[in-house]
């Protein structure tokens, strides 16, 4: 393990969100991994049925499933996804559902 202080095992990260979001209403929680002038990463974890509500989208950004199943939906779409694929976010307003229990990694450009 390295000892650099910005390295997160994010396995073990995952796996503590996950048992953290049923104790929340929402069934969800999060935690900013990176964050600087122009980029954030952070780590989501979803219980089974939790939803994300519709959003605005960020200019850029990427969704990482690193386990279980989410569907993504636009108003005109949706993508489901499973664990290891990657999505650009769509330049729209957008929801994420979570089919099972999930945990992803939402990194945007913050310009």
């Amino acid at each position: 393990m390295s000892e650099h202080p910005t390295v997160t095992a994010v396995d073990a990260l995952a796996a503590e969100l996950l048992d953290e979001a049923a104790a929340h209403s929402a069934r969800r929680t999060a935690r900013t991994l990176v964050s600087g002038n122009s980029l954030r990463a952070t780590l989501i974890a979803m219980l089974a049925e939790a939803e994300l509500a519709e959003h605005d989208s960020p200019a850029a950004g990427t969704v990482h499933v690193l386990g279980g199943e989410v569907l993504l939906r636009t108003p005109s779409r949706q993508w489901e996804l499973t664990e290891g694929d990657i999505v650009a976010l769509p330049p729209e307003r957008h929801s994420v559902h979570a089919l099972t229990d999930a945990t992803m990694l939402l990194t945007v450009a913050l310009h």
